[in-house]
């Protein structure tokens, strides 16, 4: 396989996820954003956590979409994340579920 078979396999596989991400937007509420990965869920729950002096996010979503190109199965019914980088999380509004028209 060529560097540009590869390009082009990645770039269809983007396009592909874009567009599940688009068929599947208007199904959840929040978006969770961590340093690895983009998830979209109903529910999650942030709990800020300490050891030993460090400080430490545990996440806990129900319901969930993980945008991730390389993950056969990106429907999770429950995913945990523990992380000690920034997590930002949004309700969205309806009207922020409106993706744009067009061919894609």
């Amino acid at each position: 396989m060529s560097s540009e078979d590869l390009e082009k396999y990645e770039n269809e596989a983007e396009l592909a996820l874009y567009r599940e991400y688009r068929d599947v937007v208007g199904l959840f509420s929040h978006v969770v954003e961590t340093e690895r990965r983009f998830y979209l869920c109903n529910s999650v729950d942030v709990k800020v956590r300490s050891d030993g002096g460090e400080v430490f996010f545990d996440v806990t979503m129900h319901d969930a979409w993980v945008w991730d190109i390389y993950r056969p199965a990106r429907f999770a019914k429950t995913v945990r994340v523990v992380t000690f980088k920034d997590v930002n999380v949004e309700e969205l509004a309806k009207s922020e579920l409106e993706m744009p028209k067009g061919e894609f």
